[in-house]
């Protein structure tokens, strides 16, 4: 599965990923593969497990795909640095 991270607590090592319209699923900093914490926003990939009523993320991964097209048209948009001469 492939979604974003919406919460991330370092003091307590665990967060949530955003599930649509549904409750939102927990992952442990021990279920990361590759770092070790999640930035809000990042687009992840995982393994989602049932454990009684919560949903879990397991093998939480950093994906390669870009999350917005959107962003990527506003960076092609920015002005370019231009070099000057400082007085």
């Amino acid at each position: 599965m492939e979604t974003v991270v919406k919460k991330w607590f370092r003091d307590k090592n665990s967060g949530y990923l955003d599930n649509g319209g549904g409750a939102d699923i927990l992952v442990h900093k021990a279920d990361l593969i590759g770092c070790q914490f999640l930035k809000v926003g990042a687009t992840v990939e995982f393994e989602c497990h049932l454990n009684g009523d919560v949903l879990i993320a397991k093998k939480v991964k950093l994906s390669k795909k870009k999350k917005n097209t959107h962003q990527q048209n506003s960076n092609n948009n920015s002005k370019k640095f231009r070099f000057g001469v400082m007085t």
